[in-house]
């Protein structure tokens, strides 16, 4: 993000098809980057989970990180847009030439053919950040994982796999887009960090709590508590 950041500022790249934000790439998965994570994780979570543990109860309790996941990109989107709204205003041009004082508000203002311009914190950056960090968190369990390469469930997480790193590759160069083409460094930057903030704030403290949605299941985790349960 600050190595394309600062190439946008000192040496910005020529316009591209990346750079037109109607890009296939930009419509059809980043706008809802997080319907791809949440839909492709809900069956990986559930496949290998449950193949670790044969504990529906515990399944149940692993997904209900999505429901986090799905509350954390709501709370942020708000707040962005609150925070667009409470430092814009509305102007005649682009160029934010000719101050309007009627529209109160961004949709009254396109509706009325002007140019609402405040503080946009990078949406992309916070969603890439965290839908990727999400991702890899939940893809560490796959050293745990051992099938039978004939058996339907070793096809299933396998072409589950493919796909989750596939969409992983997309949020990376999607997000070095966002670094190269769209916003300013600060709006990156916040965007950026409420990324990191709601990952580490769920995998990185929250879920390492007994009353939490837990980190993926590992073996040495599952036999430190199967030890402590016989003693």
């Amino acid at each position: 993000m600050l190595a394309g950041s600062l190439l946008k500022e000192l040496s910005p790249l020529p316009e591209s098809y990346l750079s037109n934000k109607r890009n296939v790439l930009n419509v059809y998965f980043v706008k809802v980057a997080w319907g791809w994570t949440f839909c492709l994780l809900l069956p990986f979570i559930a496949l290998t989970n449950y193949h670790l543990t044969g504990k529906a109860g515990l399944v149940l309790r692993r997904l209900s990180t999505l429901l986090v996941g799905t509350a954390i990109w709501y709370v942020c989107t708000v707040i962005f847009s609150s925070v667009e709204h409470y430092t814009g205003s509305c102007y005649q041009s682009p160029a934010l030439e000719g101050l309007r004082k009627e529209p109160q508000n961004k949709q009254q203002c396109h509706q009325a053919g002007g140019f609402w311009h405040g503080f946009d914190i990078s949406g992309h950056s916070f969603l890439l950040t965290f839908c990727a960090l999400m991702i890899v968190e939940e893809m560490a369990v796959l050293h745990e994982v051992k099938t039978d390469r004939s058996h339907s469930l070793h096809t299933a997480i396998t072409a589950l796999v493919v796909a989750l790193g596939f969409l992983t590759l997309i949020w990376v160069w999607m997000f070095l887009c966002t670094a190269v083409y769209f916003h300013n460094l600060s709006q990156k930057v916040f965007g950026t960090l409420f990324g990191l903030l709601g990952w580490y704030g769920t995998y990185g403290f929250w879920y390492l709590k007994s009353f939490s949605p837990g980190l993926p299941p590992q073996t040495s985790r599952l036999n430190l508590k199967q030890d402590s349960y016989k003693k």
